[in-house]
């Protein structure tokens, strides 16, 4: 579409439905700042070359902007990519039925321990059945393709372990998909109905209907992928388009009006794309649930990789790996990310000079959208 800023056209529509008392906090304040991205509002600085001027507003920093969280993104991966070691790693996706959707999404308190549960299920298997401590990242998606809430966990795990009473690596592991379904099921409705019990789960049901939807869903089957041999770069490519991203790219906006939102999605029966319409209500509802709590990380390092064993045991790993233990990369300044990724000097001007820092512009209140 023609404006280049689709995300920032919906919301300043659709203020009238987000900027409200009812609404989430962070909701409202997560919006307000993708509204005041690279405007007066937030201040910037003016470079100066002998023959032009520029000025650079400052971003909002949102995990909800487009253009800001694709730059946090890019740096994410670089760290990630320095700090997992090269070797095999597998690909798992731990669902759950649809029933249990709408208790999630609305106890977020209860969303954030999920990474911790599906980590806690793998890593206590791996232990029992290989006696193994493995690498676990855990990436919390609440969204499916048509934006609608539907919460799940994508988790990249060694395809080896440390077997830390021998003081060895074991290459290989077999990921046994029915036995991660019964363990990843029967944690999660336990969870569930600890929480039922401890008075800290709310829904519409009366306890003693949850109670029954709990026992039903944790007898059929559930939904658990297991995927092939994959590397450390494919998983950061696919997680990173989810780290501080909104859940839906801009380029997949088609058409924004005042009463309607048309967008695209990927059908994968259909095998083709097809063509969304909200209104501008419904795409601020469905776009709201998905922005996560101050806090709350949408990456969780759990198992090898939790922070407390990471300091203690990544030396011994990449020694016993016989690789060379990387050091974090530097955070790439603003001019240096440009150059990099997109291949232009944002301080060169129209006639190839050089231009240099003139001032600081402090945030102008006045400026502030709406």
């Amino acid at each position: 579409m023609s404006h280049n800023r689709p995300l920032t056209q919906i919301l300043t529509k659709g203020r009238v439905y987000w900027d409200r008392a009812d609404t989430r906090p962070v909701v409202r304040q997560e919006f307000c700042k993708v509204l005041k991205c690279r405007t007066a509002a937030l201040g910037g600085e003016v470079y100066e070359s002998d023959a032009e001027r520029k000025t650079v507003y400052n971003t909002c920093k949102s995990r909800v902007c487009p253009s800001c969280g694709h730059r946090a993104t890019l740096q994410w991966q670089r760290e990630q990519w320095a700090a997992l070691p090269d070797i095999p790693y597998r690909g798992i996706v731990l669902t759950m039925p649809r029933e249990l959707w709408p208790i999630f999404r609305q106890n977020r308190h209860l969303l954030h321990d999920l990474p911790t549960v599906g980590a806690d299920v793998i890593q206590q298997w791996a232990k029992d059945r290989h006696g193994v401590h493995v690498i676990i990242v855990v990436v919390l998606h609440t969204f499916a393709r048509d934006l609608t809430f539907n919460c799940h966990l994508h988790i990249l795990v060694s395809a080896g372990g440390l077997q830390e009473s021998q003081n060895r690596w074991i290459p290989s592991l077999y990921y046994h998909r029915d036995t991660l379904m019964q363990e990843w099921r029967n944690a999660l409705i336990g969870y569930l109905s600890e929480a039922l019990a401890a008075n800290v789960l709310k829904t519409e049901l009366n306890p003693e209907n949850l109670e029954e939807v709990l026992k039903a869903q944790g007898r059929r089957w559930w939904n658990v992928r297991v995927q092939g041999s994959q590397t450390k770069e494919h998983f950061l490519r696919y997680a990173g388009r989810y780290v501080r991203h909104p859940p839906i790219a801009q380029h997949r906006i088609t058409k924004v009006t005042d009463r309607e939102v048309e967008f695209w999605k990927k059908d994968l029966k259909l095998k083709r794309r097809v063509e969304m319409r909200y209104s501008v209500e419904e795409f601020v509802t469905v776009l709201a649930d998905h922005v996560p709590d101050h806090y709350r990380h949408a990456i969780r390092y759990c198992g090898l990789w939790a922070p407390g064993s990471k300091a203690r045991t990544s030396a011994a790993i990449f020694a016993l790996l016989r690789q060379q233990k990387r050091s974090r990369p530097r955070r790439l300044s603003w001019r240096h990310s440009l150059q990099r990724y997109f291949g232009r000097d944002p301080l060169i001007d129209s006639h190839g000079q050089y231009m240099r820092w003139a001032r600081r512009l402090k945030p102008c209140l006045s400026s502030e959208p709406g």
